[in-house]
């Protein structure tokens, strides 16, 4: 295990920090997971706390005890944390979904139907597939349209016309 010693005094925030990280990472994230009992939380907690010692290096008063305050801080970080979750869990407890929320199977056919429209979207010829996109995803005018693909504004009205039919025409076998 690699600590760090009065010689760490002289030791700029960047080396002393990658040292402590090095010998002392893995056994804090442990600290704090069976603190927390989630270990993606703990490792973001971890390193956080070493952001925090690297920013406030220069006014540590004693470089030896910079482990110490290391623990110190993913301690604190994860009661901090406990007691968010446990407030979360409290207002989730009380929210009660609206009346007229749709059903998990309604978002599930909903994501269905999106997936369909996709696929039958990227079936299109290209300009077709660009008139729509334009159109529909980003809300174009034809006169935007037009310039945004370098043609006329009767050639997007044709573009747009043929790939909704084209479109209808694959949905309409699909289901």
């Amino acid at each position: 295990m690699v600590a760090v010693t009065s010689t760490a005094e002289g030791w700029a925030a960047d080396e002393a920090v990658t040292h402590l990280f090095t010998a002392h990472y893995r056994p804090l994230v442990r600290l704090a997971t069976l603190l927390l009992h989630d270990s993606g939380r703990a490792e973001e907690i971890v390193q956080d706390a070493y952001v925090a010692l690297h920013g406030h290096w220069r006014r540590l008063r004693d470089a030896d005890k910079a482990l110490a305050y290391l623990r110190t801080s993913v301690v604190n970080r994860s009661r901090s944390a406990l007691r968010h979750r446990k407030v979360v869990d409290r207002h989730l407890a009380l929210a009660r979904p609206a009346p007229d929320a749709p059903s998990a199977e309604a978002g599930a056919l909903d994501a269905l139907t999106h997936d369909t429209v996709v696929a039958a979207l990227r079936a299109l010829p290209t300009r077709q597939r660009e008139a729509l996109v334009l159109r529909y995803y980003l809300d174009l005018s034809e006169a935007d349209i037009a310039a945004t693909m370098g043609c006329s504004r009767g050639a997007v009205k044709s573009h747009t016309s043929r790939g909704m039919a084209a479109l209808r025409e694959t949905l309409e076998r699909s289901s």
